[in-house]
């Protein structure tokens, strides 16, 4: 089954959009991140990635009431994500409602704790966040504000081999600016990783993308941009959801 899961990131408890996981190109969406939410589940939706950029930013998650709020109000399923850095994070994040965690700098850090959380909470449960530039596939970490020596296919081994299911690609070199996804690395890391889910993210422009990206074998694609700039409609939401389910 391919996976369509949308965004919203958070930033004071609004919904906002970046380019390339810069702050400076901050742009507030809506203030209720509640309505967006509830308008996807309207449209066929099962799960939304949220991200608590605050949290990413400081290593401590801050939007906790969102998730509460979106999970009190809607049947989405709700995979959490920005600053989970403790087992108190992410037992936190569970009691709030969230049905996944998924977490990207503590991997970097502190990787024997990540891989404990795969054991302690499950692998169904704990997603790995592995967002490279393409430029050299190194991974960037508190909320890409921060570049590491730590290599994509090298982390995602590391993990892969300690029980990793899920793990969401971001090719940030690329995000929010819809010139399309970084296809090639995709079907790479579908080809090396056969058994791995992959979420591809970054540079989605419109549904063909999300049809391409299944071709090639990924799991699923999580997107944000294309659908608040309308190169998605809910509409085309549900044309996808009923070619794909039938």
């Amino acid at each position: 089954m391919f996976e369509i899961i949308p965004s919203i990131w958070l930033i004071n408890g609004k919904c906002v959009r970046l380019k390339r996981g810069d702050f400076s190109t901050e742009e507030v969406i809506s203030d209720n991140p509640l309505e967006i939410a509830q308008a996807f589940q309207d449209h066929g939706i099962s799960k939304l990635h949220l991200v608590d950029l605050d949290g990413a930013v400081r290593e401590s998650p801050k939007n906790y009431h969102i998730l509460e709020a979106i999970v009190q109000y809607t049947s989405l399923k709700v995979d959490f994500t920005g600053g989970v850095s403790t087992d108190g994070d992410v037992i936190k994040a569970f009691e709030h409602g969230a049905s996944s965690v998924t977490a990207a700098t503590v991997a970097v850090r502190f990787p024997e704790r990540f891989a404990q959380w795969l054991i302690s909470y499950g692998r169904e449960k704990i997603n790995l966040a592995a967002d490279s530039d393409s430029r050299d596939l190194s991974i960037k970490i508190k909320g890409w504000q921060t570049k590491t020596t730590t290599q994509l296919f090298d982390h995602l081994t590391f993990f892969f081999e300690r029980g990793l299911k899920y793990a969401k690609c971001s090719d940030i070199s690329r995000d929010g600016l819809m010139d399309g996804p970084n296809f090639e690395l995709y079907e790479e890391l579908a080809n090396k990783f056969p058994s791995l889910h992959i979420l591809a993210s970054g540079g989605v422009r419109d549904i063909s993308d999300f049809n391409r990206l299944k071709d090639l074998g990924v799991s699923g694609v999580v997107f944000g941009r294309a659908f608040y700039e309308k190169k998605i409609t809910l509409k085309d939401l549900d044309n996808f959801l009923a070619t794909t389910t039938n």
